[in-house]
């Protein structure tokens, strides 16, 4: 072993960085402590670490753009003679394959979403040296078909992923009281404006039996909410054989996949929607005091999800329900694969069956061919929805998506600017009205951390007493909530709890309330 191979052997300092979604931020959790498992330790500052990884998203061009800054930024630090490892996992890996490793030399290895299980092997390679070995090892989708790759992951590795934390709970970071839950991964939508199947691969779900349990030991080791992941998590669908005794009933599990006998008399086969997963994590682990998820497809949304959501207290009556689009022509276009007047008697659906729901989406501006009869249509959507926020994005081209073959990105850049604008001052004076009916009221807020004693928030400056502290937190409907409380010891004590709070005051995008304190629970 060369002296510089001996050096490398020894790096064990991690610094990991996210981009993206609540997909991202789960992998790179799981991979956290699949590596702090095996010894590494992760550390806040890129400048000092041994090793630096970037966890990837490439569906917008500015968290892509941010990386390979980064990539380029050490790149310069190697050639000075900086001595770390680069790795970059995720999406855009997953997109670009070995290509990466061809013009980025100063990359030690990639790693895609469905091979993050191998991720121990290909960090421990690189560390030694073995750049060659980290690119056999990386087996990216684009050597196979993704579909196959897809359900391979699932099949596989999958499930072993998803659960490493669960069922390692001294692994789990003792800090948080939020958890995520991947109960779907990849896409079978093809948008044509979107990347995702392409990266995560086709639609795959996990059992439901494993679902419900990692949700039970995480709320064992701390958890307070849970939410759900998945690109269409209203889709989930889960066929599976069931074991019965000589009487016709289930035999019961004694782990996922497992029974209690080896040889059941007789077995039949069960499906598990959606809503029957939300109602038994609901019911199966009662200490657990909320329960959300993201994201929700408007088509194919029953009527039994909403009923589930009303019936049972702990879901949160929250839906983010992107619309992309409030242009028919538009949606077309996109493949999105539903109408704005399907959208809309989605929307009258779920307020009819859950009055006091709050809806968010995403909206995507300037769009091939989009006109400004097309924007105004949007417009329009997003008056007669009343969202209580929208996350909006100006429309760019990216690589291995339908739309960059198919469509010239003819909208002019200073109108899509112009539109994303007046899309969020709009958005902005509706938030404003949606909060606003909150005052006066008491509702329950989940208490996230801590926030300094001034601050501001949608474009208002919040004053507080000499000597009080701050908190932040979310009502059910996900609506930012601030109070104030008496000393950092009682702060403390309220971090992670859901704690009554009467709304006082309300901007665009904020609560100012009151702690309720002779409603709390003793």
């Amino acid at each position: 072993m060369t002296n510089a191979t001996s050096q490398f052997s020894d790096m064990r300092t991690i610094y990991l960085e996210t981009f993206g979604c609540q997909m991202n931020e789960l992998d790179s959790e799981l991979v956290q402590d699949q590596l702090t498992a095996l010894g590494y330790t992760f550390q806040g500052e890129r400048a000092t670490a041994d090793v630096v990884l970037f966890n990837t998203c490439s569906v917008r061009e500015q968290a892509e753009n941010k990386v390979l800054s980064r990539i380029g930024e050490l790149g310069v630090e190697k050639i000075e003679g900086r001595e770390v490892v680069i790795g970059m996992l995720g999406c855009l890996p997953e997109r670009e394959g070995k290509k990466l490793l061809g013009t980025y030399p100063q990359l030690d290895f990639i790693c895609g979403p469905s091979e993050l299980d191998h991720l121990p092997t290909m960090l421990h390679n690189a560390v030694a040296g073995e750049r060659l070995s980290a690119v056999e090892r990386s087996a990216l989708q684009g050597n196979r078909s993704r579909r196959s790759a897809a359900l391979t992951a699932a099949d596989d590795n999958l499930e072993l992923l998803d659960l490493a934390r669960a069922f390692n709970p001294d692994h789990r970071r003792s800090s948080g009281k939020s958890a995520y839950v991947r109960i779907t991964r990849g896409c079978n939508k093809f948008c044509t404006y979107c990347v995702v199947p392409n990266t995560r691969g086709a639609e795959v779900h996990r059992p439901p039996c494993a679902i419900v349990e990692e949700c039970r030991v995480l709320v064992e080791t701390g958890a307070v909410e849970i939410t759900l992941l998945g690109q269409t998590v209203n889709h989930y669908r889960y066929t599976h054989d069931i074991a019965l005794n000589s009487e016709g009933r289930e035999v019961p599990q004694i782990g996922p996949g497992l029974t209690a006998f080896k040889k059941p008399l007789d077995s039949t086969q069960r499906t598990t929607t959606f809503a029957n997963l939300l109602k038994r994590i609901h019911d199966e682990v009662p200490n657990l005091l909320r329960l959300r998820f993201v994201t929700s497809y408007p088509i194919d949304f029953g009527n039994d999800i909403l009923e589930v959501m009303r019936d049972c207290p702990r879901i949160c009556n929250y839906l983010h329900v992107p619309a992309q689009s409030g242009s028919n022509r538009i949606l077309k276009l996109m493949n999105r694969g539903y109408t704005v007047e399907e959208y809309l008697e989605f929307i009258e659906r779920a307020r009819t069956i859950i009055p006091e729901v709050e809806i968010a989406g995403d909206i995507i501006v300037g769009f091939p061919t989009e006109t400004e009869e097309d924007f105004e249509a949007t417009c329009d959507l997003i008056r007669k929805v009343q969202f209580k926020n929208n996350f909006v994005f100006h429309y760019s081209p990216r690589p291995g998506t339908v739309a960059i073959d198919r469509f010239e990105d003819d909208v002019p850049r200073e109108n899509k600017r112009r539109w994303l604008n007046s899309i969020l001052e709009l958005g902005a004076e509706i938030s404003g009205d949606v909060h606003k009916l909150y005052e006066g009221k008491t509702v329950e807020v989940f208490v996230e951390r801590l926030s300094p004693k001034e601050t501001k928030k949608a474009g208002i400056e919040l004053m507080w007493e000499s000597g009080k502290v701050q908190l932040s937190g979310r009502t059910q409907g996900d609506l930012i909530c601030v109070f104030d409380v008496d000393s950092k010891e009682e702060a403390n004590m309220l971090m992670g709890c859901v704690v009554p709070v009467k709304i006082t005051s309300s901007a665009p995008l904020l609560l100012q309330g009151t702690l309720q304190t002779s409603l709390l629970v003793k």
